[in-house]
């Protein structure tokens, strides 16, 4: 397994995590790539910078994917087994990963930060809390160490490793399988894969996994792969910070509050928080009214901020 000593010194990687990097390993195409293929769509098209910039902007937003299809990347990647299950949820990529059948595991293992050692939220079931402190915190970070340093002793003498305190040569053991030892390490053991992706699918990983709702160390690997992204195609990353990353969209439901909030606000001359707050008093149950859940009305006061009760 690759350690970031051996490539830290290229420009082509970043580390993350304490044992972990995303390097580009290769790339196809770039902003120009999108306006060419696009241009096969319309004719002769746009020919200018500020021109293209304009096109790539349009298609992002009227959602004309297709053409960002036509950029590829390929990735060399080194996370965590359990950031891995989350990655692998993205089917639209192609990779290889580290085989644990053929290869003797890493000794490497994702040891978090203390500022990561949080409680579970009580309000999302997937999702941490408050931060630990005092006894807890420091007992919790030990333990942590210390079954992973443990688990891979085990695992060294399952397999008979030389390197292994329970290393017996002489009386012919012949140690387990591979494939059978590895069951027994956490899933903070380090993995890697090479990872090929088109740029739209990349933008919608990096959009899922960049979000603050995601588990914070796959946003970290969300973050790497954006700032490549970012450099080979500029334009297209603006394009998706504008439109997508740092957009909102509302469902009918939502869209016909608020005509209905902006419409009363401007009759009566007072704010749109003034009014929203007045029509969810005069209302039985605004969320019935507009026929949304009570958890919908609740992201929508949230996603337009408003917070006073």
């Amino acid at each position: 397994m690759t350690h970031w000593s051996e490539v830290e010194q290229s420009s082509a990687y970043v580390k993350v995590l304490d044992h972990g990097f995303v390097g580009l390993v290769d790339v196809m195409g770039d902003d120009s790539s999108i306006v060419q293929a696009a241009r096969t769509s319309y004719g002769k098209g746009t020919k200018s910078v500020s021109e293209d910039r304009g096109l790539i902007r349009y298609l992002m937003r009227n959602f004309h994917t297709s053409v960002f299809e036509m950029i590829e990347f390929k990735f060399h990647i080194k996370l965590p087994i359990f950031v891995m299950r989350q990655h692998v949820r993205h089917r639209t990529a192609n990779l290889n990963e580290y085989s644990g059948r053929y290869s003797v595991m890493t000794d490497e293992f994702y040891i978090p930060e203390q500022h990561r050692l949080q409680s579970q939220s009580v309000l999302n079931k997937q999702g941490s809390g408050a931060q630990l402190g005092g006894a807890e915190l420091e007992a919790v970070h030990d333990l942590i160490k210390h079954m992973s340093t443990e688990s891979y002793k085990s695992y060294l003498a399952l397999i008979n490793d030389p390197q292994s305190e329970d290393y017996w040569p002489m009386d012919g053991r012949q140690g387990l399988s591979r494939e059978l030892s590895r069951i027994i390490l956490p899933q903070n053991n380090y993995t890697e894969c090479y990872w090929k992706i088109d740029l739209k699918n990349l933008l919608h990983y990096i959009r899922l996994r960049a979000d603050s709702h995601a588990q914070w160390e796959i946003q970290e690997f969300a973050r790497a792969l954006a700032q490549f992204v970012k450099a080979q195609c500029p334009i297209a990353f603006e394009a998706f910070e504008d439109y997508m990353e740092h957009s909102m969209t509302i469902s009918r439901l939502e869209k016909n509050l608020l005509q209905d909030v902006i419409k009363s606000s401007n009759q009566a001359g007072i704010s749109f928080e003034e009014c929203y707050y007045i029509m969810k008093q005069s209302a039985d149950n605004l969320a019935v009214t507009y026929g949304m859940s009570k958890r919908e009305l609740t992201e929508f006061e949230t996603q337009w901020q408003l917070t006073a009760s």
